[in-house]
């Protein structure tokens, strides 16, 4: 009798066995699947409701090689900031291109500008005011203030400094008050308590963005692994944003209002 019971005991363990095997492999498929699909910008963290933020954009560089905006415009894209400089004497190669196209497209288009730590705002402005035309129905100019090295970083006051006198320029040079784009890192350092007139443009990869900003942000990055059709030849990946407010706050917005 104890010699049975044991052995019909023992029977079900190899079946047990290669069940949790196989549950285990199924996991780590699913884990290995999913992790490609965020890899591949096909899933990410956000995923803002389209009911709550219908008017959606992106913003782009040579990095994303030759684009098709008709094609891009098509998929649901209200408008678009395109890398125009950066510091003092970099040029987008793609910008001209990219901005007549987009704006071609019907696509709402502004300008930005990459920050620099290390060259006068001065300069700054005159690099981007040679490239950028004052077409009175543009987006305001953006200022893309984020941190490019991990140390020997400004003091506050010299960032504040030569962010006013840029935000000055580019407002005389273009009639709007210009965006500034930037991390909750970046804006904590460099513009949390400041005296700095700007709309903010806040970029938030994992939650919405919190209600602490100051001003209040007006448009969101949130994907910068989006993935659309209609570019090729450079990146695959694209950083997608939305404006908070309906599509008639971001007319309003566009045009001046």
């Amino acid at each position: 009798m104890s010699n049975k019971n044991q052995s019909a005991d023992a029977q079900p363990r190899p079946l047990l066995r290669r069940r949790r095997i196989l549950i285990a492999g199924f996991l780590l498929l699913a884990v290995l699947f999913m992790f490609l699909l965020f890899r591949e910008g096909v899933i990410w963290f956000n995923m803002p409701s389209a009911r709550k933020y219908p008017v959606r954009g992106v913003d782009a560089s040579h990095y994303q090689g030759q684009m098709d905006w008709q094609i891009i415009a098509e998929q649901g894209i209200s408008f678009a900031f395109l890398k125009a400089t950066e510091g003092s004497g970099t040029l987008d190669d793609c910008f001209a291109e990219n901005w007549k196209n987009a704006r071609a497209a019907g696509l709402a288009v502004g300008a930005y500008h990459f920050f620099s730590f290390d060259s006068p705002a001065e300069t700054q402005a005159d690099n981007f005011c040679s490239v950028v035309p004052d077409d009175p129905d543009a987006l305001p100019p953006v200022i893309d203030l984020e941190f490019y090295r991990s140390e020997n970083l400004p003091d506050d006051a010299e960032v504040q400094r030569n962010l006013h006198i840029l935000l000055e320029r580019l407002q005389e040079a273009y009639g709007r008050k210009p965006i500034i784009y930037t991390t909750k890192a970046c804006w904590s350092r460099y513009l949390e308590g400041s005296d700095l007139d700007y709309t903010l443009w806040i970029r938030s990869i994992f939650t919405a963005p919190a209600d602490e900003f100051e001003p209040e942000w007006t448009f969101w990055q949130y994907n910068p692994r989006g993935m659309l059709d209609g570019y090729t030849g450079g990146e695959v990946l694209i950083d997608l944003n939305v404006f908070r407010g309906t599509k008639a706050d971001f007319a309003a917005f566009a045009a001046g209002e």
